[in-house]
């Protein structure tokens, strides 16, 4: 039974109450976190969002107040009005923040019972993923997931503090649009006045953003809902949320370095971490010449070394070979790993690179009295010390290479540095390293439909100098594109957007568009291009993503209030779910085929 809160209001949080707030009489609620009776004594542990308040209870001094928090349990909901007290010394506890003081109760009253809970309401929980997002109102109970929250909640205001003092007018655009398909699959939401039509749930705000500039408001923010029914992985879900920005009248520098001083804003409010700027910037050749990936983690070394010009005319014609038909032989030296790893960890390292496509690893483990491998012998002693020297080589080192297309090569190599750094143990999730990987290509090509397609997206502006390759080689093009990357982790993108009615046509026709298929898709915008538009930029960073590495979460489902699992369903609401049969005939929608329960 619950009891009625009538005649009492909450005067403070539970950790609101300190050393100053001795002799006051207060009235706290929250929840029982722990309860122990120690005869003639009862400390409860009370908990709210600010975290824990110990309550005391003492039968001398209310034998009737006393018998009643004897039936206090887990979880159950209490008010309790009482004296703040401080702890003697020897009962101080450090690791409170409430710890010098209690409450001493005077009054209790149970506002509501609870059941035993099916998980655990504790700090790094470990329980099973699926329990806990069954009860995600539990598990959201937990101090560690409400500092997530939290937290997203301050990235959010400094966000919208920050752009506003920019000079950025947050608008909203709409949720229910027309389907573009071009990329990830659309969200469908049949319409009921329009049998036979559908909308689409926005996959990004792109083409509403764009058409403000077109309706010059200079400079947009929103923290925006987007939708792509695409496959799960850690950093993906279904519905996911953008901070999104637009510019008119902007360069690529102007974009990063007002979106650089958001990133030293937003990290210095809401962590205390001061972050150097201007950030790295990388083109993308660069990154994959240098990392093997277009997000680079730049917090440790172990870079890719091109030793092509060294391997292409050598004894062992694996690498020989890979050179003379166009590819590559690159090495990265993992420091110190030579005399780390044994022969089985060397060997369970050539898994790595097969995983993406590399036909083998060769290496070298440079000891002290010589070296250890099984290339060497295929080798010249000049080609050894060559490669040794430009390797940077030293006793204990151990020499991993790859020979391959270039995109292999550079790919396999990439995620076996990655590897190899968290076998090492040197990623430090404290450290945030931000780099901006610039100059992406605008297209690349798609072998099972033999046409290009834009890397970002169509509305990209190219480089002006590549203007002249769309008619001669497309695949040669630079776009005005760009990623800011941390630690690895792509946290978001943008371009400079193309501003012409002329270019965008021609960027339709080269992703194999009819000018009738881009009139029917595209046209409302291609007919805004033709009123004066302003050259335009912007980004959108993914926040689910930013506020999981602030946080050092693992998944972005720990930094969602109610997120979905790898099959886009909820487990607490058991969304989707079947409707029923009026419901669909009011859509128009007729289930044909017999759907497996």
């Amino acid at each position: 039974m619950s009891e009625s809160i009538y005649g009492l209001k909450r005067t403070h949080m539970c950790t609101e109450l300190s050393a100053r707030n001795i002799g006051e009489k207060v009235t706290v609620m929250g929840w029982v976190h722990k309860s122990r009776n120690l005869g003639g004594v009862i400390f409860v542990s009370l908990r709210d969002r600010t975290g824990l308040l110990q309550v005391t209870f003492y039968s001398e001094q209310d034998e009737e107040l006393f018998k009643k928090a004897e039936t206090l349990k887990s979880e159950f909901v209490i008010a309790v009005v009482g004296t703040v007290a401080g702890r003697t010394p020897e009962n101080i506890n450090p690791k409170m923040k409430t710890g010098e003081i209690e409450v001493i109760g005077e009054e209790l009253r149970v506002l509501n019972s609870a059941e035993t809970p099916p998980i655990y309401i504790e700090e790094d929980l470990d329980a099973n993923e699926a329990i806990r997002l069954k009860y995600r109102y539990l598990d959201l109970r937990r101090p560690d997931m409400q500092r997530n929250l939290l937290l997203r909640h301050r990235v959010a205001k400094i966000a919208r503090d920050y752009f506003d003092e920019q000079g950025f007018v947050e608008i909203e655009t709409p949720m229910l649009t027309k389907s573009t398909p071009e990329g990830a699959r659309d969200y469908l939401v049949p319409s009921r006045v329009h049998p036979g039509k559908f909308y689409a749930l926005p996959q990004s705000p792109q083409l509403f953003k764009q058409l403000l500039m077109v309706s010059g408001y200079d400079r947009y923010f929103q923290i925006a809902k987007c939708f792509r029914d695409e496959d799960l992985r850690a950093d993906r879900q279904p519905e996911f949320t953008q901070i999104d920005i637009e510019m008119s009248f902007v360069d690529v520098d102007d974009v990063l370095t007002v979106n650089e001083g958001f990133i030293k804003r937003v990290f210095k409010e809401a962590l205390g971490v001061d972050v150097e700027t201007p950030f790295v910037r990388m083109s993308y050749k660069e990154a994959m010449e240098r990392y093997g990936s277009d997000k680079p983690d730049i917090r440790f070394g172990l870079e890719l070394v091109n030793l092509s010009d060294i391997a292409e005319n050598c004894g062992f014609k694996v690498f020989s070979d890979a050179v003379k038909s166009g590819g590559s032989v690159r090495a990265i030296n993992a420091k110190g790993c030579g005399a780390k790893f044994s022969r089985r960890e060397i060997d369970s390292l050539a898994d790595v690179v097969k995983t993406y496509r590399a036909k083998g690893l060769a290496w070298i483990a440079v000891e002290e009295n010589g070296l250890k491998s099984p290339i060497t012998k295929f080798l010249s002693e000049d080609e050894v010390k060559a490669i040794l020297e430009r390797m940077k080589a030293e006793p204990g080192d151990l020499i991993c290479f790859v020979a391959d297309r270039n995109d292999i090569v550079c790919t396999s190599l990439g995620q076996l540095r990655l590897e190899i750094a968290r076998r090492l143990n040197i990623l430090d999730n404290k450290v945030f390293k931000f780099l901006w990987v610039t100059e992406f290509p605008l297209f690349e090509y798609d072998e099972e439909e033999k046409r290009w397609v834009a890397m970002h997206h169509p509305f990209t502006s190219p480089m002006d100098e590549d203007i002249p390759k769309l008619d001669t080689n497309p695949g040669e093009v630079r776009a005005k594109a760009y990623d800011i990357i941390l630690n690895g982790v792509e946290l978001g993108g943008g371009s400079i957007r193309i501003h012409s009615q002329e270019l965008q046509s021609k960027m339709f026709s080269l992703i194999g568009f009819t000018k009738e298929q881009a009139w029917e898709r595209f046209g409302f915008l291609l007919e805004a291009f033709k009123y004066g538009t302003p050259p335009h930029g912007g980004m959108a960073y993914g926040l689910d993503r930013l506020i999981m590495l602030m946080a050092g979460a693992s998944s972005i489902r720990d930094v969602i209030a109610f997120p979905k699992v790898q099959n886009a369903s909820c487990l607490m609401t058991n969304a989707p779910d079947y409707v029923d049969e009026k419901q669909l005939e009011e859509l128009h929608i007729n289930i044909k085929t017999e759907v497996e329960s």
